[in-house]
């Protein structure tokens, strides 16, 4: 097959937290009037799946493209029910609800094939933004499940503040929420699993019956795990050239996230082995993947075939690009070369700490 980068349908999601930062401060086009809470960017979730906009391959659905050449498409021998990684750009105008995801135990039991951890990285916050993440030290259960329904979350959950530029691995299990005033490119594991204990529809604000409201907070606090306290990390700084950067913002089994950045007239050059989703952060941006050249607007993403095998940008450039990494060959071994220690890696996310570390387990 003659493989090209991908523009892919876009489902868009105006949950009642959403605002037009997508498209005012982002500068998207085509997006409808009204709240936007979520564009998803790269998505194979069952019912929300993208299929291709452009070109020979022009309404093929991702999953039969994932199914049929995994190879080529996902790279490095990977196989699975659905394209592996979801990509979202998130106008939290107000809060979002306080909820968490299921983790791949979880998502099993319930039938799925995988549960959600994912990643945060600010594009842009109001001075004095924060985000809920994680329960404070000590508290259990019923306290926890107390709190929750009394709506009095800071008695319980770790309010972190938001910085644009920082970037916040959440593990599933982790008990979470962000805004108001708070834009942000998010990347997670395929799945729309989610458990809230907010007493409304995050999709319209209705309030909830109390019967449903507290079978939603049982059905959390069964999946809820007390251990992760994430922190925001600025990323980790990978020169290329004096003209150009790549920042390794956060990175684990299922995901590593990066920003690369390139001036005026300067050019990143990048080899990859495995799909790269690229999602535009800044001005339009050249893009070319030998013979293919093209332009990718403002907060536009492109998927990147596996098998396209290489990319050059043309600044000035600033993107965000996901994969499913090799932590040791894709994230530890450059970081390490470039001066880093092991704590400033593990930092990233999960599963970078070297076995054997004393207290790793």
């Amino acid at each position: 097959m003659d493989w090209y980068p991908l523009r892919l349908t876009t489902p868009v999601k105006q949950h009642v937290f959403g605002g037009r930062a997508i498209a005012d401060r982002l500068g998207r086009s085509g997006l409808p009037g009204g709240r936007i809470a979520e564009t998803w960017e790269v998505s194979d979730v069952e019912g929300e799946g993208a299929t291709v906009r452009e070109g020979p391959l022009a309404g093929t659905p991702l999953r039969r493209l994932t199914l049929d050449h995994p190879d080529d498409l996902v790279g490095r021998g990977w196989r699975g029910p659905h394209f592996p990684l979801l990509t979202k750009f998130i106008d939290a105008a107000s809060p979002l609800p306080v909820h968490l995801h299921a983790d791949d135990a979880a998502a099993r039991a319930q039938g799925e094939p995988n549960g959600k951890t994912e990643a945060w990285h600010i594009l842009d916050a109001r001075p004095g933004a924060t985000a809920l993440v994680g329960v404070r030290p000590g508290v259990r259960r019923e306290r926890l499940r107390r709190a929750l329904l009394e709506q009095d979350y800071d008695a319980v959950l770790r309010r972190l503040p938001v910085r644009a530029g920082q970037t916040l691995y959440v593990p599933a299990g982790t008990l979470h929420s962000f805004g108001p005033g708070t834009l942000v490119h998010e990347i997670e594991q395929t799945s729309d699993l989610q458990e809230h204990a907010m007493p409304h529809r995050m999709e319209d604000g209705a309030a909830l019956d109390d019967d449903q409201w507290h079978a939603n907070i049982d059905a959390l606090l069964e999946q809820w795990k007390p251990e992760p306290r994430p922190q925001f990390v600025p990323g980790l700084r990978l020169p290329v050239h004096e003209d150009a950067q790549r920042v390794v913002l956060c990175a684990g089994p299922y995901f590593a996230l990066e920003r690369w950045q390139v001036a005026a007239g300067a050019v990143l050059e990048h080899p990859f082995g495995t799909a790269l989703l690229v999602s535009n952060a800044g001005a339009p941006v050249s893009l070319t993947c030998d013979p293919h050249t093209l332009t990718l607007g403002r907060a536009e993403t492109l998927l990147l075939p596996a098998a396209l095998g290489g990319v050059r940008l043309r600044g000035p450039a600033d993107v965000l690009v996901g994969y499913l990494p090799d932590l040791e060959e894709d994230i530890r071994r450059p970081l390490r070369a470039a001066g880093y220690g092991e704590a400033a890696v593990a930092a990233l996310g999960e599963g970078l700490t070297p076995p054997g570390t004393p207290g790793t387990g």
